[in-house]
């Protein structure tokens, strides 16, 4: 199983594919036949379309055999978040509310890797209406790390981690809203880019907070989340809040070093309260980053708790206003943790809330102001690595909601800030679980992030190594 196409990073099946090295009818069904091997063990996927898939990829290779390629993808069979609508497909957002909902638009993002020739596999799992960082769902079953089954993927993007990780897709789209792409990148062992807010288009994709909501993807490697939000990003006259600023060469700027940039640690709150094994993961991604030219210089950051909990009443509020009238409706239909945590949110104040949201432009200047003269910001995305499955169901753990609120708590402060932050596997506990640190870098600069990102992966092979099942 070593040489199958599946194993190979996006960027390189592309490539091959393009090069007629490979075909799409091959490279699908090497996927098709790694997800028949895992999924019964992770529960990654809620829906597979093999046929389907397959018939796609002859008509890619027919295309191709008469140099009609279509894009960068052409021929790339892919799988992403089922909450993407997808004209004529079933979209259900990981809930026993849409459980029968058929899209009648494709959302932007999604169109725009189709455009570029991407091969449908199915959806993937999530949780419930993307609300909870662990990776449980009370209405379609938990999905599982494939490092260690008996840990959780983190949430929301939970089949997205799961299924990149476990090479059943090159790539996927997840969300970020509080850190639902970079947790299931750190806790799989992939690369997870949360985009600035406004930078791909959320047209189409299921909304949790108008606010915070951010498209990105999950792959292999910082070059192919480089190229996967490439070919994303742009104005979009279906989402008037999407930027319209230029798109930069994401790729190139992957080619390029770090010798001579400055990346900041900060001296407290994210090297707070670390377990030993993050902070022990942390100390040697800085003595790989130094040995590759940076500079690491201390940065202090104003109060981050302060921004954590503004993130919260910003999500908890428009998330209740969202789905207040589903709450009215059909309660019943909703899980018991997603429930509460909605009508928690009916119950903060206008006035917290609009304090909240005045308080984000200040709160951005001030981190601004306190990491000048650095080029990024590096910090773990959470100070453990994967908690188990038992010990983060709120229904059977009385510690769960404590396991919960560790999770996010280095996540969501770049949420509330607005800016991008990539996600990049950075080593293994004893126990052999993945460990991820983020890059954080300045609104529209994912250029930078992706940089560094990849930078790292040419110095280590973190990114390279495959769970194996058992």
């Amino acid at each position: 199983m070593s040489g199958a196409p599946a194993l190979m990073s996006l960027t390189q099946v592309a490539k091959a594919i393009a090069e007629k090295r490979l075909s799409s009818r091959e490279v699908t069904q090497s996927c098709l036949d790694r997800i028949a091997q895992w999924q019964p063990k992770l529960n990654a996927f809620m829906a597979i379309e093999a046929d389907d898939a397959l018939q796609a990829a002859d008509r890619a290779d027919a295309a191709l055999a008469k140099g009609d390629a279509t894009g960068a993808l052409h021929g790339v069979p892919l799988a992403h978040k089922d909450m993407y609508y997808d004209k004529g497909k079933v979209v259900t957002c990981g809930s026993k509310i849409r459980r029968d909902f058929v899209a009648t638009t494709t959302s932007t993002a999604l169109q725009r890797l189709k455009d570029a020739g991407t091969v449908r596999l199915g959806s993937l799992q999530m949780v419930e209406f993307a609300y909870g960082p662990t990776g449980h769902n009370p209405h379609y079953g938990a999905v599982r790390n494939p490092w260690n089954t008996d840990h959780i993927t983190g949430g929301s993007s939970s089949g997205s981690g799961s299924a990149v990780a476990a090479r059943l897709t090159f790539a996927a789209l997840g969300s970020d809203t509080g850190g639902s792409i970079r947790m299931p990148a750190h806790f799989c062992g992939v690369t997870g880019l949360k985009t600035t807010v406004g930078l791909v288009s959320r047209a189409g994709a299921m909304p949790l907070s108008w606010t915070l909501d951010t498209v990105g993807p999950l792959a292999q490697t910082a070059e192919d989340c480089a190229l996967l939000t490439g070919l994303m990003a742009g104005a979009d006259p279906d989402d008037p809040t999407a930027s319209d600023l230029p798109v930069p060469d994401y790729v190139a700027a992957t080619k390029r070093p770090v010798k001579g940039l400055r990346i900041g640690v900060p001296t407290a709150f994210y090297v707070d309260d670390l377990d030993a094994e993050v902070a022990r993961v942390l100390d040697e991604t800085l003595a790989v980053l130094k040995r590759e030219g940076a500079e690491i210089v201390k940065v202090e950051l104003p109060d981050q708790r302060q921004l954590t909990a503004a993130c919260q009443f910003v999500l908890a509020t428009e998330a209740a206003a969202l789905h207040k009238r589903w709450m009215i409706e059909r309660p019943q239909d909703y899980g018991a943790q997603v429930l509460m945590r909605l009508q928690n949110g009916l119950a903060i104040p206008a006035v917290s809330y609009l304090e909240a949201m005045r308080w984000r432009g200040p709160a951005l200047s001030a981190y601004l102001a306190a990491v000048a003269g650095t080029d990024a910001v590096i910090a773990p995305v959470a100070p453990m690595p994967a908690a188990t499955i038992a010990e983060s169901d709120v229904g059977n753990s009385p510690d769960a909601e404590a396991v919960i609120q560790r999770i996010t708590r280095f996540t969501r402060p770049i949420n509330y800030l607005g800016l991008p932050s990539l996600s990049i596997p950075a080593g293994f506990t004893g126990s052999g679980l993945p460990i991820g640190m983020q890059l954080i870098g300045r609104a529209f600069d994912e250029a930078m992030i992706l940089r560094i990102g990849a930078a790292f992966q040419r110095a280590t092979d973190f990114h390279s190594r495959v769970p194996v099942t058992r």
